[in-house]
């Protein structure tokens, strides 16, 4: 698998990390720029949207993101992928001032796939 093979559209599921009984769902989108560095969109709950900056290598892909919340605040923190296959990736995150007692979690399954895996 390559970094290239990542780029498209993903649903997704996951987990808060203050709260990991607490579920989201959204879309996630893969880019490619010149020096490929992987771009990714979030949109949770179709209202909140974030945006990071990453690498891959070796299945894992990492990045780092930010968004704005409450209050105007901006938030930070990393998302680490396992990449299944090219169309499921399996992760986990935490953000600066999120608890750390807590991790949040994410499945990504490609837009166009979904209705396969889970029929």
């Amino acid at each position: 698998m390559t970094i290239k093979d990542l780029v498209g559209k993903f649903n997704i599921i996951g987990t808060n990390q203050d709260d990991e009984t607490e579920s989201y769902k959204g879309v996630l989108e893969l880019e490619l720029d010149g020096t490929n560095r992987i771009y990714a969109k979030w949109l949770i709950n179709n209202n909140q949207m974030q945006t990071g900056i990453g690498f891959f290598k070796d299945h894992i892909l990492v990045i780092n993101f930010k968004y704005i919340g409450e209050e105007e605040k901006i938030y930070k923190g990393v998302v680490v992928y396992k990449c299944m296959t090219k169309d499921i990736l399996e992760g986990f995150w935490s953000e600066k001032h999120g608890d750390p007692l807590y991790l949040g979690s994410e499945r990504c399954f490609r837009i166009g796939i979904t209705k396969t895996l889970l029929n």
